[in-house]
């Protein structure tokens, strides 16, 4: 049993318990499915995540899920909302994780109106680029509409962050991810986004494989754990174990570790652990207190995207 009141809030959810919510086919029956294993593995609220494909098909799975929702009872109670991850991120490999090439584009506020009226006003945050945002545009255009802004899945130089921040952006989506395995020792993304913490709501992926405990813990301690919120990044796997698994157009391979990579075992491409397992890892492996766990897996969450 978690120890966190009201349970979990996760604000990246790309499938859970068999279900992968970027299908093309997802069903009445699969997002209940979906959510009463959210349920019984202690979560109370998700964002569930869209990510990067063609915009019409970002649309046509956007309102597909949208509309499974409203007639689910139980699924409005556990979705409190949509988190658009992409399209307009950096395309660089390295920096664009398990987000198609070909369908990533530049920030573009006509095409950002298109995947908000898809979302039919379910949309709480958008991961984006800055440094693909021309005169942040598109952040501009969501912080108007009261919509949580993270930057991820990017490389901006300092003076850009600070644009975006400027501008709006008051997140980081998943820092020590989506970005190469080897950077420039000093002035590099995670560096960046640390030195702005007094700015930012910082997420960070707590399954050991994805950050390393140790540098977690680095990290937590550079940010502060009001400024950090714990997600699972979870696509379809979670709670199943190991096996074969899709993310949108993407065949998984989810290991004994519960990551889920590429089947040549190259990149990561999301996660399979429950955030009660995430509970676990910074309560014993990071010595976090229970009022620290509540804050990065419930009270700041809710904060940060307006959740009430």
């Amino acid at each position: 049993m978690n120890s966190v009141d009201r349970g979990y809030v996760d604000l990246q959810v790309n499938g859970y318990g068999g279900v992968d919510f970027n299908s093309d086919d997802l069903s009445a029956e699969e997002l209940q499915r979906a959510c009463l294993a959210l349920r019984a593995d202690g979560v109370a609220a998700i964002l569930a995540t869209i990510i990067t494909e063609d915009i019409a098909v970002m649309c046509r799975r956007l309102n597909r899920l949208v509309m499974l929702r409203d007639g689910d009872p139980l699924a409005r109670q556990i979705i409190a909302g949509i988190h658009i991850e992409g399209p307009f991120l950096n395309e660089t490999d390295g920096y664009r994780g398990a987000h198609p090439a070909d369908a990533i584009r530049p920030a573009d506020v006509d095409l950002m109106q298109r995947l908000l009226d898809a979302a039919g006003g379910l949309a709480r945050l958008v991961t984006l680029a800055p440094e693909r945002d021309a005169d942040c545009r598109v952040i501009k255009l969501l912080e108007r509409a009261g919509i949580t802004v993270s930057a991820g899945h990017c490389n901006p130089t300092l003076d850009e962050l600070t644009a975006a921040m400027d501008a709006g952006l008051t997140m980081f989506t998943h820092l020590g991810n989506a970005c190469p395995a080897q950077l420039p020792r000093h002035d590099n993304i995670i560096q960046r986004v640390l030195s702005c913490s007094d700015r930012l709501t910082i997420c960070f992926i707590a399954d050991g494989i994805h950050v390393p405990l140790m540098a977690l813990g680095n990290y937590l301690r550079s940010a502060g754990i009001d400024r950090g919120v714990v997600v699972s990044d979870t696509m379809a796997a979670a709670g199943l174990g190991p096996g074969r698994y899709r993310l949108s157009r993407w065949e998984v391979a989810v290991g004994d570790d519960l990551a889920a990579r590429a089947p040549d075992g190259s990149h990561l491409l999301g996660a399979a652990m429950s955030l009660r397992r995430a509970e676990k890892n910074l309560r014993e492996g990071l010595n976090l207190s229970e009022s620290e766990c509540q804050a990065l897996l419930a009270d700041n969450p809710r904060k940060a995207v307006g959740i009430a």
